[in-house]
């Protein structure tokens, strides 16, 4: 019976110091600059988001469409943002994607921006309540909006080669810009982001 009991105590050590260690960890948390890059497992992120709004948006009113749209309409042409396709192999959070499209075109002065369809039935609806409850003054009429005049879509792409813990991930963004009245693409836009990924060899 003697001869177990040594072994008995290694097999109950070797559960107790796992549980110990696990009991003793602590989770740590660093704040970050919302604008420092980081890429932790690299896959998309939201650095590669805003990167590629900024950049294709900047691209986008440098074209000649642009000016023309001015000229014809003798004022800044109306845009809007429309779906944003994920044809990739990974989760990736286009709403986050459209926003800063979004932003970039709003803050580039260059346009005039009309609301999402999401964001137009939240508004009409609101002119629904406004009929029944706000004073003949303030009350705003229904069919006034503005139109679009172009409409910004697109699809986000993957592809991915792994072999021996090492991975290439490329992702193209692919965007066009149609004109509303004719259906013709008036910009088509392309950016293309390429990683090196190196797993870490796991050691005991």
């Amino acid at each position: 019976m003697n001869f177990y009991w040594p072994f008995l105590f290694i097999f109950i050590a070797a559960g107790i110091l796992p549980a110990a260690t696990g009991c003793g960890a602590s989770t740590k948390v660093q704040r970050m600059d919302v604008d420092e890059v980081k890429d932790i497992s690299g896959k998309w992120n939201d650095a590669d988001s805003k990167m590629v709004a900024d950049e294709m948006i900047q691209d986008c009113l440098s074209r000649p469409w642009l000016g023309k749209a001015k000229e014809a309409k003798g004022a800044e042409p109306t845009v809007i943002v429309g779906a944003v396709r994920n044809q990739s192999h990974e989760h990736i959070n286009t709403d986050t994607f459209v926003e800063n499209l979004q932003r970039a075109l709003i803050n580039s002065g260059d346009v005039e921006f009309v609301a999402s369809k999401g964001e137009r039935g939240e508004v009409r609806d609101e002119r629904l309540d406004q009929d029944a409850n706000a004073s003949e003054e303030t009350r705003k009429e229904h069919g006034q909006e503005s139109g679009a005049d172009f409409m910004l879509s697109g699809a986000i792409n993957t592809i991915q080669d792994s072999e021996g813990g090492k991975t290439v991930m490329f992702y193209q963004v692919n965007l066009k810009l149609l004109n509303m009245k004719s259906n013709k693409i008036s910009w088509n836009g392309e950016k293309k982001i390429k990683k090196f990924i190196k797993q870490a060899k796991v050691s005991w």
